[in-house]
């Protein structure tokens, strides 16, 4: 018996050989489709199999070059056509599995990241010097962020899977990655800015007099909301852009606009997740800090969850 992983990344079987053979001469699967028979320990490609070798040879060779970004983006032409549902649990639940399958691999993996946010935070507190480490942050923020994204989605899909791919998104879309991390923050600050005014006269006026006042403060707390809400909005929003762009091959702009609409298809189910994902966070937080190192692998693979989940091809199109 075997089982596949199909073109929408999700797992079907175990099936016969001969429904193997159907799938292939109905061109539903190819040499590098992964395939997993009773008894191994790993996937490998149809194509190391040789009982299935004539049917493969037979095939017609499929062509497909690497697409330039943007000239074909990854997301089928119906995509905002459709619904889906995401489930936070079984998210957090196929995170916290994937770790502990690939204990090693995910943990050093976003270890690495952590600790090179880490040491740049530590370096910019230096006068002068944090300066450059501040604004270089901001440059590699974005294909950093990309990059632990890649790795885990290769995780995820049963792909070979190095530590190196943390850094994938140097090599892959440096610049897009850098203008869909950079244009989100800088938007969703602008956002924020009618409300920081709002709260920001008031509490000078109360510094400025020495004096805490009911009417100020109440303004004050009026204008946070004011400001945190639209900051939620599109940052909740945005929040698969990077994914789309190192995974779709898309830029940034329309990986952006893509999520958002997604995104807003159950906002508050999506909402419901970053709160749980913060939570796992604040307890990681609690155990002593060092906890960090093994919640944000499981926030950030539950993320990745639900961006399957609401970016994946049905599984009808695909065996």
């Amino acid at each position: 018996m075997y089982k596949i992983i199909g073109a929408d990344h999700k797992e079907y079987g175990p099936v016969t050989a001969d429904q193997i053979r159907a799938w292939i001469t109905e061109g539903r699967v190819n040499g590098q489709t992964s395939i997993w028979v009773e008894g191994a320990t790993e996937w490998k490609p149809l194509s190391t199999f040789p009982e299935f070798a004539p049917l493969l040879v037979s095939q017609p060779p499929v062509l497909s070059p690497l697409p330039s970004y943007g000239a074909q983006p990854g997301l089928p032409p119906d995509i905002f056509n459709r619904g889906y549902d995401l489930d936070i649990g079984r998210c957090v639940s196929d995170a916290w599995n994937l770790l502990k399958t690939n204990f090693g691999l995910i943990f050093g993996g976003v270890a690495i990241f952590m600790v090179i946010q880490i040491v740049i935070s530590v370096l910019a507190q230096i006068p002068i010097v944090g300066l450059v480490f501040t604004v270089g942050n901001f440059i590699i923020s974005g294909p950093l962020m990309g990059g632990v994204y890649y790795f885990l989605l290769k995780a995820m899909r049963r792909q070979p899977t190095d530590i190196g791919d943390v850094f994938a998104g140097f090599r892959l879309a440096f610049a897009q990655l850098f203008l869909g991390y950079i244009v989100a923050a800088l938007l969703t600050g602008l956002a924020a800015l009618p409300g920081a005014a709002i709260m920001g006269v008031p509490i000078f006026m109360m510094v400025r007099h020495h004096a805490v006042e009911a009417g100020p403060m109440l303004v004050a707390f009026l204008g946070f909301i004011v400001a945190i809400i639209p900051m939620m909005y599109l940052g909740i929003g945005w929040m698969f852009s990077l994914p789309l762009i190192i995974d779709k091959q898309m830029e940034f702009w329309p990986a952006m606009s893509a999520s958002r609409r997604m995104v807003n298809k159950h906002w508050w189910l999506v909402f419901g997740l970053v709160v749980v994902c913060g939570l796992i966070n604040l307890a990681g937080f609690a155990a002593c800090c060092v906890g960090i190192f093994f919640s944000l692998p499981i926030v950030f693979g539950a993320m990745m969850y639900a961006y399957e989940s609401i970016f994946s091809a049905p599984a009808a199109r695909t065996a």
